[in-house]
């Protein structure tokens, strides 16, 4: 083989790596390098056309354009699972507090919640990838999965920022402050996430360090889940016995009266003088997929029963039970726009919808939900009010009291 051949067959070879491996980055790096890697990808696709077209005749053409695609998906292959195999590098801070030691007699709450960077970052996705896989669970195909982030990307592109960790960092914080007027003065909360900093265990251990004798665990979900578990885990791990303090969890609130009607509080308040009787109601879960609820049928049932009883608080409130219903996110049937047609057929003259599952807005509340929900093929004038999610709504706020205080134990 000539020299020159050997150089074109060289550069054909570390063109396509260049253009799999910049094609998986541009779909998955941050917004502000993503330009940078479609150019290198465009460029390496497009020098590869060219050195194809005029470097090789017959069959070395053919020969080039196979091995040009293998070694394309090649690059991509590797690329993608580098990505995948990122680790999550979140700092746990180190526990200093002796074995034994009571602690100064302080409370301490772990607020521990789902959580999700503000600005895009896909880590929390990573390790659901992982989760899927571990447990068997047919998901997104390993050679889609650059293209799953980048829709989470362009979700982030889209609505600017995530808007979750703040507010329940104000959550946490007016938490603190009603259970100090309850006569817990010296309690602190820790607000903590399962997908952001600091991780539950991160707070329990700072917790710790600061001398709490009792600690709550604050479960800011509906329903008890896979997250639920793992943040649980997390927390048993420190065991926080064994530094002299007591621990007890507060359960999630998918039946708590209180927070149910924190909807019918938001639902009042945004129909205005209309009648509640013409509204429509659209209550919209995350949902799992079926085999998790093999594992975990608590997360479903809980969302369907939770859920339910809010409809019933809303249809004793004088809304209509015909046009209020429920709809899921992900996994499950029926979709939000389904439900959003069919109830402008009954005839109602506008439509309120939740992110019910949600406990502060997030990507799923800001962006998901609705987007889900602007599919449906209504009138463009017709009006589809969007309440979001918990946040920070005093009764809220009142049910995690309601909860924590439970769990106190007499000082």
């Amino acid at each position: 083989m000539k020299a020159d051949t050997v150089i074109l067959w060289i550069l054909v070879v570390v063109l396509a790596l260049v253009g799999g491996v910049s094609l998986v980055n541009y779909l998955t790096v941050h917004p502000l390098h993503m330009s940078a890697h479609l150019a290198l990808a465009l460029l390496s696709v497009f020098l590869l056309v060219v050195l194809i077209a005029l470097g090789f005749r017959g069959r070395q053409l053919a020969l080039a354009i196979v091995a040009t695609v293998v070694i394309f998906g090649l690059g991509y292959t590797l690329r993608t699972q580098a990505v995948l195999a990122r680790e999550d590098s979140r700092p746990i801070p180190e526990l200093v507090r002796r074995p034994g030691d009571p602690g100064d007699g302080h409370i301490a709450v772990v607020y521990f919640t789902h959580g999700e960077p503000e600005t895009y970052d896909p880590i929390g996705w990573l390790n659901q990838f992982r989760e899927f896989d571990e447990q068997g669970i047919p998901f997104v195909p390993l050679v889609a999965r650059p293209f799953f982030i980048y829709q989470l990307r362009n979700a982030y592109l889209k609505v600017g920022q995530s808007h979750h960790r703040q507010m329940h960092l104000q959550m946490g914080k007016r938490l603190e402050e009603v259970l100090h007027a309850e006569g817990y003065p010296d309690l602190k909360v820790y607000t903590s996430f399962l997908d952001d900093e600091p991780r539950p265990d991160a707070a329990l251990i700072q917790a710790l360090n600061e001398g709490a004798s009792h600690i709550v665990v604050a479960e800011v979900f509906v329903s008890i889940s896979n997250h639920t578990a793992e943040g649980e885990e997390l927390i048993h791990e420190v065991g926080a016995e064994t530094y002299g303090a007591t621990i007890a969890f507060t359960g999630p609130f998918w039946d708590s009266e209180t927070l149910h009607r924190a909807f019918l509080e938001k639902a009042n308040a945004a129909i205005g003088d209309t009648d509640p009787a013409k509204v429509g109601v659209l209550l919209v879960g995350h949902g799992q997929p079926d085999e998790w609820d093999v594992e975990f049928p608590t997360e479903t049932e809980h969302e369907l029963e939770f859920r339910r009883r809010i409809l019933e608080l809303l249809a004793a409130n004088g809304y209509t039970r015909e046009h209020m219903n429920l709809a899921w996110m992900e996994f499950k049937q029926p979709k939000p726009a389904v439900i959003v047609e069919e109830l402008v057929a009954r005839g109602v003259e506008k439509i309120i919808y939740f992110s019910a599952a949600i406990s502060a807005d997030s990507i799923h509340s800001q962006y998901d939900v609705p987007e889900l929900v602007h599919k449906a093929q209504v009138p463009t004038d017709f009006p589809l009010i969007n309440l979001g999610a918990w946040n920070n709504h005093p009764l809220v706020i009142e049910a995690i009291k309601e909860r924590v205080l439970a769990q106190i134990k007499p000082q």
